[in-house]
C-alpha cells in the first residue's frame, strides 16, 4: 500500500492544545502529516510566520511525533498539497458553521486537485471551546493560559503582549 500523506493547515497564531489534539490524532491515522503553517497576512499574526513554524516544531518534538513535519506555505492549499505529495487534507471544526465552510472548500479543493480528499476532525470535548483568537483575547485581558497552549508557547505569548511568565 502506497503511504498516505496529509496535511493540517492553519494560521496557529498561536498553536493551542485544540490544534495539538488533531495534530496527534492525524497523526496516528496517516503515514506522515504535514502541518502547514500559512502566511496569511490578511489574519494580522502576532506571530511572525518563522515564530509560529518554530513554536508548533518545538511542541511536535515535545509530543514525540516522529512522523509530523511542519512547513510553511503562502497561497493555495492545493499547490502546497501538490508540491508536497499530500493527498489528504486534515480539518478541525468545532461547529455546524465550520463544516459548511470546509465542506464548500473542500469541494473546491478537490475540483482543483481531484486527487485531494478532506478529513474533518471534530476536536475532543476538552478543547471544544478553543480558538487562537480566544486565546489571544484572554492572554491580553490578564488570563492564565497555561491550560489552552502547550508549554513552548506559553513565555512566547505572554511576552508579546507585554505580560511576565
Amino acid at each position: 500500500m502506497t503511504p498516505v500523506t496529509a496535511a493540517y493547515s492553519g494560521t496557529f497564531d498561536p498553536v493551542t492544545f485544540g490544534h495539538t489534539d488533531i495534530i496527534a490524532r492525524a497523526a496516528a491515522m496517516f503515514d506522515q502529516l504535514i502541518v502547514a503553517v500559512g502566511l496569511n497576512p490578511s489574519k494580522n499574526p502576532r506571530f511572525s510566520l518563522d515564530e509560529r513554524v518554530r513554536l508548533i516544531e518545538a511542541t511536535v518534538a515535545d509530543a514525540g511525533l516522529g512522523n509530523v513535519r511542519v512547513l510553511p506555505f503562502d497561497g493555495l492549499v492545493v499547490d502546497f498539497a501538490r508540491e508536497n505529495g499530500v493527498t489528504v487534507l486534515v480539518r478541525g471544526v468545532r461547529t455546524v458553521t465550520d463544516v459548511d465552510y470546509e465542506k464548500q472548500m473542500a469541494i473546491m479543493n478537490r475540483d482543483l486537485y481531484p486527487s485531494l480528499d478532506t478529513v474533518m476532525l471534530a476536536p475532543s470535548p476538552a478543547y471544544a471551546h478553543l480558538s487562537s483568537s480566544l486565546v489571544r483575547e484572554l492572554v491580553g485581558l490578564g488570563a492564565p493560559v497555561e491550560k489552552f497552549v502547550p508549554k513552548a508557547v506559553v513565555p512566547e505569548l505572554l511576552a508579546r503582549f507585554g505580560r511576565k511568565s
